[in-house]
């Protein structure tokens, strides 16, 4: 089953909670839920902490939770210290029937540092990426007993960027190590979506439909510009945006012929004062149903 959601995230921004801030959490979730139709949204610093007013809170408006972006520290501690830390998060995320987290290693990442390049991310050299491996398999494990799909997120300022990082984490890890595919990220860190989709969509375990405007993206990285520079200079945006660089029906394609199951994310970060949310979010939306029908992914959906 292929189930549609997105993001507070273009609404509202948790790298920069002052980007939206304005915005009130209704407005996005009646948008969301009730005038869009999406069926979930993600996690996102407007939502209560507590796991089952969360679930009520969206069950208001139609939505139920999808899932919810966990920061780990391993390059820093040990996994039973990341063990002990992502409890609550788990819990909560159980709570709301959930059944992947979205795991990125945040440690030394540049993403959320206005004044820092995107260039000027860290970098892992081989050893270094097989000891992240591993530990990051061995905490993936730990989240598969307590029945919850451990889907690392590639993204840009952080050690799992390039195609190539991307080759060489999965390579690093086993079977309870799963992949958020980004296309968006993807094609931003220097990837062919289609090539790195095609490799690795045997373990991908949840999917972010985000698009690129390559002026922007291709600005940031000659100017040297931060993420969130990037993020509100108009580097991402949503399928069916002609200013978007990706076409998105060969990715369902991919994940059509995989027999792909679960949900297809729209997680565009834009800025909401100039890129109304409403407008994009819709866009993307009817954009996604119209590929995934013709892909053949998703056969629910009206010709």
């Amino acid at each position: 089953m292929i189930r549609y959601g997105t993001n507070p995230i273009a609404w509202a921004n948790d790298d920069d909670p002052s980007i939206g801030a304005d915005i009130p959490t209704g407005q996005i979730l009646h948008e969301a839920g009730r005038v869009i139709g999406f069926d979930g949204i993600e996690n996102g610093h407007r939502w209560p902490e507590d796991a089952q007013a969360t679930r009520a809170l969206l069950a208001e408006y139609g939505l139920r939770l999808i899932s919810g972006w966990y920061s780990t520290e391993l390059l820093t501690r040990p996994v039973a210290d990341e063990i002990a830390a992502a409890g609550p998060h788990l819990a909560r995320l159980k709570a709301n029937g959930c059944t992947v987290c979205i795991v990125c290693e945040c440690s030394n990442t540049v993403h959320g540092r206005p004044d820092v390049p995107v260039n000027d991310r860290p970098v892992l050299d081989a050893a270094g990426m097989a000891a992240f491996g591993a530990k990051m398999e061995e905490f993936a494990a730990w989240m598969a007993v307590h029945g919850i799909t451990l889907a690392y997120h590639h993204h840009m300022g952080t050690v799992v960027e390039s195609p190539d990082e991307i080759d060489a984490f999965m390579a690093a890890t086993g079977p309870a190590t799963h992949l958020l595919f980004d296309a968006g990220h993807c094609r931003f860190g220097g990837g062919d979506p289609e090539a790195v989709l095609a490799r690795h969509v045997g373990r991908v375990a949840h999917v972010h439909a985000k698009n690129i405007r390559p002026a922007v993206t291709e600005r940031v990285r000659a100017e040297g510009l931060s993420f969130l520079q990037g993020v509100l200079a108009g580097a991402f945006t949503v399928p069916g945006d002609p200013e978007g660089a990706i076409d998105f029906l060969p990715l369902l394609r991919i994940l059509a012929d995989a027999g792909y199951e679960g949900w297809l994310v729209i997680e565009a970060e834009q800025d909401p004062a100039l890129r109304n949310p409403l407008h994009y979010q819709s866009m993307g939306l009817g954009a996604l149903k119209a590929a995934a029908r013709e892909a053949g992914l998703d056969r629910t959906v009206p010709a």
